[in-house]
């Protein structure tokens, strides 16, 4: 799998709703793709209903067409209050392809970029000095 970079033409991060990461994880399975939750019950158990942001992270070439896009998936945790999760994703091309976009101005792109690298690497509430 190639890395998508903030300067790729397929990089993008989107909002989307709860249903339609459902629907995003059934078509997972439907089409075997590696990178999902075990079913949609787990992604129910772990998943609070509400909006999900995605950012593309990677793509899956074979024979030189895009199989799957590989996509960090921000969420609030269905069993905490405050607390979310990330967790990784591959969408088919014709489900990414349709996602609206919110890092269509430069400066918002970095910005989400940025948010997307502290939670990947991890963050915490921290009491100041």
């Amino acid at each position: 799998m190639a890395l998508i970079h903030s300067t790729d033409s397929d990089f993008r991060v989107c909002q989307i709703d709860f249903e339609t990461l459902l629907a995003i994880q059934v078509e997972a399975e439907e089409r075997s793709l590696t990178t999902r939750w075990s079913s949609v019950d787990a992604l129910r158990s772990q998943v609070r209903e509400g909006a999900v942001v995605l950012q593309s992270l990677m793509r899956e070439e074979r024979g030189g067409t895009v199989r799957a896009y590989r996509c960090l998936v921000l969420f609030s945790s269905a069993d905490g209050e405050e607390s979310g999760g990330i967790a990784t994703v591959d969408l088919t091309p014709e489900r990414f392809e349709s996602l609206e976009r919110l890092d269509r101005d430069s400066d918002v792109r970095k910005a989400l970029v940025r948010m997307f690298s502290l939670a990947v690497g991890g963050i915490s509430m921290i009491s100041k000095k």
